[in-house]
């Protein structure tokens, strides 16, 4: 398979001859022309959707004309979004922010973003902030429908959707990127830059780890009690294509993470922010084993409280085979001797290479050589990855016909599909030996049902 640095430097390279011109220059009409908005359409209004409006609201040729989401109000003060969420508290912050230069704007509102994608013909690219069980049927339908999207971390909830959404991706040529807003950072770039240039020489080891753990601390399960559904609630809707279950508060917001069928716990949600750096430095497409291991219980429902995850790759190129460890729920790595009195942080990746160890700040941050005192010492290779121009901002260009924007859905469904291989160990608790080419755990027919998922009847994807 072609390396990821390859991937994102040819395709970047490819695309940057490309002017922003008139849509009828570039042969059809799903480039914006340049002196246009963009009007996009946010699907999902809670805590991450209404965060993506307001980095929005700082592009002048981006304007968000529909929200839609099933349930109408609630509360994110128990999370650290705070404030309300919901399609028509995030729709007046939209209305009153254009309201300043247009008094008379109004965003449309639904229940059903596909009754929205049928009526409003105006929008250029959808924004999918919903939980993760929704993420490809979102995207795939918005794709078809010819809109640009944006999907939130992870891209998908399985494997098989991951090749799907990159599959229709490249079909229908849209301009895509996925949420994982470290990857347009500085820090990332040079984290990358660094290692190709042999800093630490080849390296062997990487350690990955983020404290987050899950959010409903006492359940074990799924909720035995069904208290009414709130008003404004279209629960059905949520459930979108997982099989009818009862309302519950144990769900929605945020919470839902926790729960196998709409979320991937833990690595499910920052895997995609903290594997980045090393699946995009070291090529890590394909591991040849994986193996998971839970911190706390969890079941056939939920998510464990935290994980150790092993991938171990083998060569790739002139790199020699590496094992990734991935931590959560509070666990890290032992400290290296050679960081002296200082801990490691609460979150980041450190790669251990034959020449010496460096640390990156979590999701794209700042890279420091192992001991720091190295840095200053170290001559910095000279820029060789494009920079970004922001991630919402890399993904509108994209929309008007420029560059594909570095985290778009090729690159973007592999290295979920990283994270959704430890979820996939993780829930049949055993060690998976991978068949990439066939998508196939080999010797394990049984986590066929886990790579694949169910869909109910109206909801399939194909």
């Amino acid at each position: 398979m072609t390396s990821t640095r390859r991937l994102f430097l040819q395709s970047s390279a490819a695309a940057a001859a490309a002017m922003i011109v008139p849509r009828h220059v570039l042969g059809g009409p799903k480039f914006v022309p340049p002196s246009e908005k963009v009007h996009v359409a946010l699907v999902g209004a809670g805590g991450q959707g209404r965060t993506n409006v307001r980095a929005l609201f700082q592009e002048p040729d981006a304007q968000v004309i529909a929200v839609a989401d099933p349930i109408e109000a609630f509360s994110l003060e128990a999370f650290y979004y705070k404030g309300q969420g919901g399609r028509k508290p995030v729709r007046a912050e939209i209305e009153k922010r254009y309201a300043e230069k247009t008094p008379n704007f109004r965003c449309a509102e639904y229940e059903d973003f596909r009754v929205m994608l049928e009526k409003e013909k105006a929008i250029d690219a959808v924004l999918c902030a919903t939980p993760d069980h929704l993420h490809a049927y979102v995207s795939v339908l918005s794709m078809r429908a010819g809109k640009h999207v944006y999907c939130e971390k992870p891209l998908v909830h399985n494997v098989w959707e991951a090749r799907l959404v990159a599959r229709v991706a490249k079909e229908t040529g849209v301009a895509t990127q996925m949420g994982n807003s470290g990857h347009s950072r500085e820090g990332i770039r040079q984290t990358c830059e660094w290692i190709w240039d042999g800093v630490i020489g080849p390296v062997r080891e990487v350690h990955a780890w983020v404290g987050a753990n899950r959010w409903n601390k006492h359940l074990t399960g799924r909720p035995t009690d069904a208290p009414p559904v709130p008003p404004g609630v279209q629960w059905d809707l949520w459930i979108g294509p997982r099989q009818p279950r009862p309302y519950h508060p144990a769900y929605t917001p945020v919470t839902w993470r926790d729960f196998w069928d709409f979320g991937g716990g833990g690595l499910g949600d920052f895997g995609c922010h903290d594997l980045d750096a090393a699946f995009w430095a070291l090529d890590l497409a394909e591991p040849k084993t994986i193996e998971a291991r839970p911190a706390g219980n969890m079941n056939d429902e939920i998510a464990p409280h935290g994980e150790v995850c092993y991938y171990q790759f083998g060569p790739r190129g002139d790199k020699p085979a590496v094992r990734v460890t991935w931590y959560d729920g509070g666990l890290k790595p032992p400290c290296p001797d050679e960081m002296g009195p200082r801990p490691l942080p609460d979150r980041g990746v450190l790669f251990v290479g034959d020449k010496g160890m460096l640390l990156a700040e979590g999701a794209g941050g700042t890279p420091r050589l192992v001991p720091y005192e190295k840095t200053r010492d170290y001559k910095k290779p000279a820029p060789s990855i494009p920079r970004s121009k922001g991630h919402h901002r890399d993904w509108l260009d994209a929309c008007k016909g420029g560059p594909p924007a570095s985290a778009n859905f090729a690159y973007g469904a592999r290295l979920t599909e990283l994270a959704l291989l430890g979820i996939a160990s993780l829930r049949a608790g055993k060690k998976l030996v991978w068949d990439a080419a066939n998508m196939k755990a080999v010797g394990a027919p049984e986590v066929d049902a886990i790579l694949r998922g169910s869909y109910r009847k109206g909801w399939e994807l194909a």
